[in-house]
């Protein structure tokens, strides 16, 4: 979806469903009309305990739809007709019910419906008890649900009206408002759209023997994340990933690999006219010289374990002779500035993304903080979800790339 313009009539369709926060919807739907745009309410039959229709109809001035059965709309199959009438889906406040119903794909109401008819982007802003937001079925839903290009706002941390305190408030209007209209880096755009994208992720292991391997913990939904935000710019996204247990998200292609080498082989299959490449993976820097053939036996009280080095497919891409727009990421422990610009410098790429990891930061988390790094210049992300900075990520990537910069650097990729 291109960034709407401020004073261009844009269709919104806005639900509503089951929560107390639907008390805020009225404000949702006069700050839009007031910016010109055309709203459509669809309500569930939940949403009907909190707001009425009468109110939401008098401030859109359309009728409220709610009623998948209705014999007046549906004789000309209304609900394919909103469907493709809107310019975008916004559902605030989303329950846990609709993001469960959503992610699996249920069809049992009118806006369930519509969801899945459309083609628009999907937008929606979760609203409910922090424990419910926090509990692992939400969490995986969620997590389908991104993988699918739905967009979240939110949920807002806070006082909740059940009197505890927690993640899990509906943002607030002017918020959601903005991320539609004044802020569209936080919807879809097509900043990437005709590019060829090959992003790495995930971990890799190398075998010690049939049963063991060295790997490290990386979780891989950086690397996803940053392929969804891809995809979502318009971009032809190629995901090579080492083990990780993460669903592939829609329209994106992905390649599994295991090791180093095989993830060096398979990026350079790829890698003949792409764009931009995007080495979010941990590659394992060294690997067993010789694995064993048998499972190594428990005998002696110490055991030696000869490495060498694998093979660096980030500094091997920027290496090509016409190599694309190339991004590396960094994950130190310490001075993190200083060694994120050693690796840009050292392997010659065009961009480095870098954040601190440890025992509580980085890793196994659903946040991440970066700081991106080029020739030149760098620009702090700040912290937030993974999908957040990937989307962040990948317009400062879009932008560098349009600029480009890695044709105007000052010394050849030769060594």
């Amino acid at each position: 979806m291109a960034a709407i313009e401020r004073g261009t009539p844009t269709r919104i369709l806005l639900g509503v469903t089951g929560g107390i926060a639907a008390y805020k919807t009225p404000e949702i739907v006069r700050r839009l009309t007031e910016r010109g745009c055309e709203v459509q309410v669809v309500m569930t039959a939940g949403a009907r305990q909190f707001v009425t229709p009468v109110t939401l109809q008098a401030v859109s001035g359309r009728r409220v739809r709610d009623d998948l059965w209705d014999p007046a709309a549906e004789a000309a199959m209304g609900h394919i007709e909103l469907a493709r009438w809107a310019d975008v889906v916004v559902v605030a406040p989303a329950t846990a019910d609709f993001l469960a119903t959503l992610s699996a794909g249920l069809a049992g109401d009118l806006l369930s419906t519509l969801c899945l008819a459309t083609t628009a982007p999907i937008v929606v802003a979760p609203a409910m008890n922090h424990a419910m937001w926090a509990h692992p079925a939400t969490q995986a839903n969620r997590a389908v649900l991104d993988s699918r290009g739905v967009r979240f706002l939110g949920p807002a941390e806070g006082d909740q009206a059940c009197g505890e305190t927690g993640p899990g408030r509906m943002v607030e209007p002017m918020e959601i408002v903005s991320a539609l209209l004044e802020l569209p880096d936080r919807l879809p755009l097509q900043s990437l759209a005709g590019a060829r994208v090959v992003i790495t992720a995930g971990p890799t292991r190398e075998a010690i023997d049939p049963v063991r391997y060295i790997t490290n913990r990386s979780s891989g939904k950086m690397g996803f994340a940053v392929a969804i935000a891809a995809r979502d710019a318009g971009a032809d996204v190629v995901l090579v990933s080492g083990p990780v247990a993460l669903p592939t998200p829609a329209g994106v292609r992905r390649i599994d690999v295991e090791t180093a080498e095989q993830m060096y082989e398979r990026v350079h299959e790829e890698i003949a006219n792409t764009d931009i490449f995007v080495g979010c993976a941990a590659v394992s820097d060294y690997r067993p010289r010789k694995p064993a053939r048998q499972k190594i036996k428990r005998s002696s009280p110490e055991m030696e374990l000869a490495l060498v080095r694998s093979p660096d497919t980030l500094a091997s891409v920027a290496a090509l002779p016409k190599p694309p727009f190339t991004v590396g990421f960094a994950a130190e422990t310490e001075d993190v500035a200083r060694y994120a610009r050693e690796k840009l410098e050292k392997k010659r790429v065009d961009m480095i993304a870098a954040n601190q990891v440890g025992p509580d930061c980085g890793f196994d988390r659903e946040t991440n903080a970066l700081t991106v790094f080029w020739p030149g210049g760098e620009v702090a992300l700040g912290e937030g979800t993974k999908p957040m900075l990937a989307r962040r990520l990948i317009e400062l990537i879009a932008e560098r790339y349009r600029a480009g910069r890695h044709d105007a650097r000052p010394s050849s990729r030769a060594g």
